[in-house]
């Protein structure tokens, strides 16, 4: 939003937000004044002492902060004790109100206790800035109307791995304030044995403490390339990373980076995966302590994982590099043999999700046994990741598959969708948030679990329920703020860190799932 001189901030804040809400005390206000202003004033001795804090006011007209598509749907969420009968959207460069609509639906919103009411402006589709204002609620943040209103977001969403790239340096000139000299080169130790030392440079940090997980990052993976396979059109060459301009769409070029790294994290002679490479101290001499790389021990989980995304690389890879492709497969499939050879009878997830890659990407039969075996004799919980990618990886394989394990698959992933849909249709903001409006990660599991569904089976509704969520969490939500990076006037980095999607790892994934669905809708983009 843009600033205006401090009386007629006073003014408009006044007249403009009438029964808008406001923070409760003890959450943070940020001043809009300048805070340097008055250092060089001296002190009357007379230090004031408050015991309130002044509340912010927060908006009673909430939309996406971003902005909207032409051709999407366009819907205000407006809150408050009153509500207005119309609403107004005015373009904020020429002062002009453009569309007049009503105010309806009014309901009662259990989860945040306030009243809710919509405005669709659906009809506007002129590209330009603009904002909403209505009688007793005030004005909305400003938004834009644009034909590729969220490709920035979506771009910036994939480069944020190209951020956590470890074992080179990163330019500024492509990274910016991410920029750091080449980390993290020398071997590492092995946590069993410190006296053996394995190169496992590359891959991606996942955190603060500069750790790299197999896992994790196999989790990372998994949304991303099934994202790619869903949409490959909505991913360009053109992000802004070193391998920008290849011929490769750059998720691809990403996740080899850290394919790259899992493959040095197989162990050569038994084919088992260590688990992760985290930062300790090591005492080298005595009182000199520095810190190393220690990769801790091969897990089934880790083995698992690995096999899976490999094998799923492989196939997906083929089209650009057979040999990388056939190197990951053979990867894979010995992962396959040291898990199995391990196993003791112990059944995991991602040793289903192992099986269906393996099968799509070989047609072996003992693969197709192992994921069918699986099937026959688990609960379908498609709220757990690693059932879920298999069981997408299962219907969606060219390989023979069983045709009634394929129907009990469909109809578990129909019924798991009508359940999101069901409990995102009547919400306040048309999506199941919270009370403390922070659980995005709920929100984004399930719409890239709604996103499948509506790949099987095209639903007009379930479309518009992911969507929603785009507006949900670019600023239409409780807090009225932009969970996104650089997006929305009201950024969640301005109140709490911690809300940031972008800075979890396995978040910022399941927002590009998500993100490149919509964006196939709207660009016409070629599958």
């Amino acid at each position: 939003m843009k600033r205006y001189l401090w009386l007629c901030t006073l003014v408009s804040a006044l007249f403009l937000t009438g029964c808008a809400y406001t923070y409760s005390a003890g959450e943070k206000m940020v001043s809009p004044g300048n805070q340097e202003g008055n250092k060089g004033q001296e002190s009357l001795g007379l230090d004031p002492a408050f015991d309130y804090e002044v509340p912010i006011s927060r908006p009673g007209i909430l939309v996406n902060q971003t902005g909207y598509v032409p051709e999407g749907k366009k819907i205000a969420v407006f809150r408050g004790s009153r509500m207005p009968d119309s609403f107004e959207v005015v373009n904020e460069e020429t002062g002009e109100v453009v569309f007049a609509g009503k105010v309806e639906d009014e309901r009662y919103n259990d989860i945040l206790e306030e009243y809710n009411s919509y405005g669709v402006f659906d009809e506007l589709e002129e590209p330009g800035s603009y904002y909403i204002q209505a009688p007793i609620l005030g004005r909305s943040y400003s938004f834009r109307i644009e034909k590729s209103i969220y490709d920035d977001a979506f771009y910036l969403a994939c480069k944020k791995y190209y951020f956590s790239r470890c074992g080179i340096a990163l330019v500024e000139e492509l990274a910016g304030d991410a920029a750091h000299t080449a980390c993290h080169t020398q071997a590492a130790f092995l946590r069993e044995d410190d006296s053996i030392s394995v190169d496992v440079s590359g891959g991606w940090h996942m955190d603060e403490n500069y750790s790299k997980s197999v896992v994790k990052g196999s989790q990372v993976i998994a949304n991303l390339l099934l994202a790619y396979e869903l949409h490959p059109g909505a991913f360009p060459d053109k992000t802004g990373i070193p391998e920008s301009g290849n011929e490769i769409p750059d998720i691809l070029d990403e996740v080899k980076y850290e394919a790259d790294w899992m493959l040095k994290m197989q162990d050569s002679a038994t084919g088992g995966v260590y688990s992760e490479t985290v930062v300790k101290e090591k005492n080298t001499a005595p009182y000199v302590t520095k810190l190393e790389s220690c990769v801790e021990p091969v897990t089934l989980e880790a083995t698992a994982s690995f096999a899976a995304v490999m094998a799923k690389f492989s196939y997906i890879y083929q089209a650009y590099d057979t040999a990388y492709a056939t190197e990951c497969l053979r990867a894979a499939d010995r992962a396959w043999r040291f898990m199995e050879n391990s196993r003791s009878g112990k059944e995991i997830e991602q040793r289903f999700f192992a099986a269906t890659e393996l099968y799509r990407a070989t047609g072996y039969s003992s693969y197709r046994r192992a994921a069918e075996g699986y099937l026959k004799e688990g609960s379908y919980d498609m709220e757990d990741d690693y059932f879920f990618w298999g069981c997408t990886t299962y219907i969606s394989t060219k390989q023979s598959v069983d045709i009634n394990i394929c129907s009990d698959v469909m109809k578990a992933l129909m019924n798991d969708a009508e359940s999101i849909s069901e409990r995102a249709r009547g919400a306040g903001y048309l999506t199941f948030g919270n009370k403390e409006q922070d659980n995005n990660d709920e929100l984004l599991h399930e719409m890239m679990r709604l996103t499948v569904a509506d790949h099987i089976i095209a639903n007009h509704e379930y479309e518009t329920i992911i969507e929603n969520h785009i507006h949900y969490f670019m600023g239409r939500n409780g807090k009225a703020i932009s969970y996104i990076d650089g997006a929305g006037d009201n950024n969640y980095a301005d109140i709490d860190a911690k809300l940031g999607i972008m800075n979890r790892f396995d978040l910022n994934a399941e927002l590009i799932f998500m993100m490149s669905e919509v964006i196939s809708w709207y660009n016409n983009v070629e599958e």
